[in-house]
């Protein structure tokens, strides 16, 4: 199984690749086609749930989810990616959710969208032995702060994300998601760090890459532009299901194939 210690050695090595999943088939598909982290994004607002945002999502949500995830995959390395409000206001509290993930749903480690008010509960969950990935740059979860624009294009705010990178590295975590940043700061987190990047619409001299899986197979209305559809899923569930309607409704499904008769029931009425 990936371990965080096989992430960190990849770095600068062996591009890292993650995807989110958020049910057991899906990650079992993602990881037989090869993906090292399994993300059990918060995304599942928005990607899944129907919300407008990630927000909405609760502790249980995702808990439900890691847990169907951790049972679908036996390779990868399966991330709980912690909704809004499960961490920062009270550090018992934080620790409790964080454990949960791992404890009770089978997580290998945890995700934080991050910022200065993380970077000592990230060095308290790490001595407990639960694995932090960090997130900076562009954090959903303050959408109604930042809105979904690409951040850090000013050297104050970029010398910011700088900063809290390497204080969360010193603080434990394990690696770094840097989301919507210019890629040439992306670029310059990287060479500081000596933990593993992971970028999503920051360049190509992350470490690795993560996006969303229903931005991936072509399952979303739309996608950010810095994702890539690489299938059209979308158009083939429409037509698969459209082409089952079809047969219901001619008479053509179920033929006799579809069906058993048993002997001894005949003529009971």
């Amino acid at each position: 199984m990936t371990t965080v210690r096989d992430l960190q050695a990849m770095a600068g090595d062996e591009p890292i690749t993650m995807l989110t999943a958020y049910d057991a088939v899906t990650a079992t598909l993602v990881e037989a086609a090869g993906v090292d982290v399994v993300l059990v994004g918060d995304s599942m607002g928005n990607a899944v749930l129907g919300h407008e945002d990630t927000l909405p999502v609760t502790v249980d949500e995702v808990a439900s989810r890691v847990g169907a995830v951790a049972r679908g995959t036996d390779e990868a390395l399966v991330v709980a990616d912690m909704p809004f409000l499960s961490f920062g206001a009270d550090e018992g509290e934080s620790v409790r959710n964080c454990g949960r993930m791992l404890k009770e749903e089978g997580a290998n480690a945890v995700k934080l969208e991050s910022g200065p008010h993380t970077v000592e509960l990230t060095e308290r969950l790490a001595d407990l032995g639960i694995p932090v990935m960090a997130h900076l740059g562009l954090t959903p979860q303050s959408v109604n702060q930042t809105g979904y624009t690409q951040q850090a294009t000013e050297r104050e705010e970029a010398a910011e994300i700088l900063e809290l990178a390497v204080a969360h590295e010193e603080a434990g975590a394990f690696a770094l998601v840097l989301e919507h940043v210019p890629a040439n700061l992306a670029a310059q987190v990287t060479d500081a760090l000596s933990i593993p990047t992971i970028g999503i619409g920051a360049g190509g001299d992350c470490d690795g890459q993560v996006l969303v899986f229903t931005d991936v197979v072509g399952l979303a209305e739309s996608s950010p532009p810095f994702a890539e559809q690489f299938g059209d899923v979308r158009a083939e569930v429409q037509s698969a299901v459209a082409d089952y309607v079809e047969a219901v409704e001619s008479g053509e499904f179920p033929a006799k194939q579809h069906a058993n008769t048993a002997d001894d029931l005949d003529e009971l009425y």
